[in-house]
């Protein structure tokens, strides 16, 4: 029967500005055929590693009911192991800050070369439509998504569907179809990859069939609509069954390791710590010309190493490549991180006077770091930069910083940021390159060369990101809370307190 329909190669894309596509998701516009990665990722980031060993536990039952009774017994047993009694807004907080990354990660281009030339964009999926809305319209396009219908209570999802529909598959995609769109709808294009995609594809004029490829590759990052800035999440791989079963088995593990390099890197003198982190598995790459320790005299400046910010390790790390601690102002870290830090930190409070005074203060007694950024950036950009630094020394060293992780991210903006050292040091091999640049000369800084704070500040952001071959933005740290907290990552004391208690995904 599917021998009706073409290979989506065969479509033309041109001219289709005014016309209406209709595509199924899984297998279709993504690669991958199986929804369980995204499961997981929820049952993840939103519910903890029990959840996910419960979805884990019960993806042997999902396939045999998927392959033997149904797809649609199969898509429920999914989605009861992942939402069943998990509050609503945290799934619409994972799938805002977290899927995005993984879902455009896996585009097909094929289709989306279809897709992307329509003017009006639907999708129609099995897959809950909480779970995959927020990507689809933000970042894809899509004018209309029709998926499966969650049934809650109290604001908690009860694991079960609801609607006449149930879970859209087959025949009932055809008819959320022609509700959404009328009776009479003929979209020009239907996109599907399965035999249970014909009924709505039926629907259309053109109807094309995308098949399994293993050869395919996603749409590279360059050429996605919009491109992925900001997310959140632990988890660095999409978690395949296998990937689940290993972080699962590794957790335990892996957080004893953790505690064991925090020790090392808190304990242990500053001159071994480098060599304790090599012993223990992280490597600590060292580049360019770092500048010598301070001669104590009256009335000096000490240096001012400016970083791009990665995670809130990055002053641990150069005051580990330079072998001496160096002191970092900080905008926001847990009790937690600094009770274990094995170099001082200061809080700044955001007031622009005495955040001035207090740096001056510091480089009076010496050297120090500051992340001008104010938050961290995971893809290959830079936040814009807050000038103030800029004003108070002449003498500064912009350092860029690149971290490699392979199992989970060591920051997070939804989650209780004391764990975010342990996630890092969980990592079997993590790793950071520490790159010293020239110091600036003093043409180029406000005291001595004139320069205004912003431009000072723009000049180093630029620098910096040439070196790593990052792109400058204009972001601020608002911009990254309100993308994936929906706050301006200023959390009050009371508020703090519960997201602590609930220590989402840890």
């Amino acid at each position: 029967m599917a021998a009706k329909f073409s290979t989506v190669d065969k479509c033309d894309p041109t001219g289709r500005e005014k016309h209406t596509v209709v595509a199924d998701m899984d297998g279709t516009l993504l690669i991958g055929r199986s929804s369980f990665p995204y499961f997981a990722l929820v049952a993840f980031e939103a519910g903890g590693v029990l959840r996910l060993l419960l979805l884990l536990l019960a993806s042997p039952l999902a396939a045999l009911l998927y392959y033997l009774v149904s797809e649609r017994a199969g898509i429920q047993v999914l989605i009861f192991s992942a939402f069943a009694g998990m509050r609503v807004a945290d799934i619409e907080s994972v799938a805002r800050a977290v899927l995005p990354k993984f879902y455009t990660s896996d585009l097909h281009p094929g289709s989306w070369r279809v897709f992307g030339a329509c003017g009006r964009r639907v999708v129609l999926t099995a897959n809950p439509r909480i779970m995959v809305e927020a990507t689809l319209r933000d970042f894809l396009g899509a004018d209309l998504v029709l998926g499966t219908e969650i049934a809650t209570f109290r604001g908690r999802a009860t694991g079960f569907v609801k609607g006449k529909e149930g879970v859209l598959v087959g025949e009932s995609k055809a008819h959320a179809l022609r509700e959404a769109l009328g009776e009479d709808c003929q979209p020009e294009v239907g996109l599907g990859d399965r035999h249970t995609d014909e009924p709505f594809m039926a629907l259309c004029k053109e109807g094309f069939m995308v098949p399994p490829n293993p050869e395919v590759r996603p749409v590279s990052a360059d050429k996605l609509p919009k491109p992925i800035i900001f997310h959140d999440g632990r988890l660095v791989p999409k978690p395949t069954p296998l990937i689940a079963l290993l972080t699962i088995l590794w957790i335990p593990i892996g957080f004893l390791l953790a505690c064991l390099r925090i020790a090392a890197g808190s304990l242990l003198p500053m001159p071994l710590v480098y060599y304790a982190f090599t012993a223990l598995g992280v490597r600590v790459i060292v580049r360019g010309q770092p500048p010598p320790p301070p001669q104590k005299s009256s009335g000096k400046s000490g240096v001012l190493f400016v970083c791009s910010h990665r995670t809130l390790l990055d002053p641990i790390f150069l005051s580990t490549a330079l072998g001496r601690p160096i002191p970092a102002v900080v905008y926001s870290v847990s009790r937690l991180s600094e009770f274990i830090s094995p170099i001082k930190t200061v809080r700044l409070n955001r007031d622009r006077v005495a955040d001035a005074a207090m740096i001056r203060k510091l480089l009076e007694e010496g050297d120090l770091v500051i992340c001008p950024e104010g938050t961290t950036c995971r893809e290959p950009f830079l936040l814009r930069f807050s000038a103030l630094f800029a004003e108070l020394t002449d003498h500064i060293v912009p350092v860029a910083m690149v971290n490699r992780m392979s199992m989970f991210h060591g920051t997070t903006a939804r989650g209780w940021k004391g764990m975010d050292p342990f996630y890092f040091f969980m990592n079997p091999s993590p790793a950071y390159e520490v790159t010293f640049l020239s110091k600036l000369p003093l043409e180029l800084t406000c005291g001595s060369g004139g320069k205004s704070s912003h431009e000072v500040a723009n000049y180093i952001q630029r620098v910096i990101a040439a070196t790593l071959s990052y792109e400058c933005t204009s972001f601020t740290r608002k911009d990254k809370y309100r993308a994936l907290a929906g706050n301006d990552g200023v959390v009050a004391e009371k508020a703090k307190t519960q997201l602590q208690a609930r220590v989402m995904g840890c």
